[in-house]
């Protein structure tokens, strides 16, 4: 679910990364690589657009959606833009190459994403996730119970392997980048 996640934070106490004290964002750069480590992926952990304004990006994954696109491949590119390859996903640009990259029509997405419709859309995640207790990023709910972080996936895996008789099998527990090149 596509949230803002600067109103997530303002709505339920949590802090922009740039407000952290250095100390919280040194660990932060620590446990992401450990993480790439552990998982074979490469990301930057302090990309050169470090919490960018996702608000476009957003409203374009909104809109293609809506347009019947498989936003699997858009969302990839994009978290891979912002992560790997240091570029601006504020820029509408940058997000117009990328859109091209996919396949898709960039000047008709970009100007569906921008209209109210697709706003409020986006407002709408928003207020759902945070009346379902979302507060960070990543976040999941699954039957109402709440998994934050990259760390409680293995919990998110035992309530989907105990909530069908074990049928689910193991979550692929990577980050959706992990199938990208880089």
């Amino acid at each position: 679910m596509l949230v803002d996640l600067p109103a997530v934070y303002a709505r339920t106490g949590g802090v922009l990364l740039p407000l952290h004290a250095p100390e919280r964002q040194a660990y932060r750069v620590a446990e992401l690589r450990r993480w790439c480590r552990r998982l074979g992926m490469h990301v930057n952990p302090q990309p050169k657009f470090m919490c960018p304004d996702a608000t476009l990006a957003s409203c374009i994954v909104i809109a293609a959606g809506a347009a019947g696109h498989d936003v699997v491949p858009l969302y990839k590119a994009i978290l891979h833009a912002q992560w790997c390859a240091d570029l601006d996903i504020s820029s509408p640009q940058t997000l117009a190459e990328i859109l091209q990259a996919c396949g898709l029509d960039a000047q008709a997405l970009i100007s569906q994403a921008r209209t109210d419709e697709v706003a409020r859309s986006y407002a709408a995640l928003t207020d759902r996730a945070v009346s379902v207790g979302v507060f960070g990023s990543p976040s999941y709910v699954f039957r109402e119970e709440l998994f934050w972080g990259q760390d409680r996936l293995d919990f998110l895996e035992e309530a989907l392997a105990t909530s069908d008789g074990g049928r689910a099998g193991r979550l692929n527990a990577r980050p959706c980048l992990d199938d990208l090149e880089t």
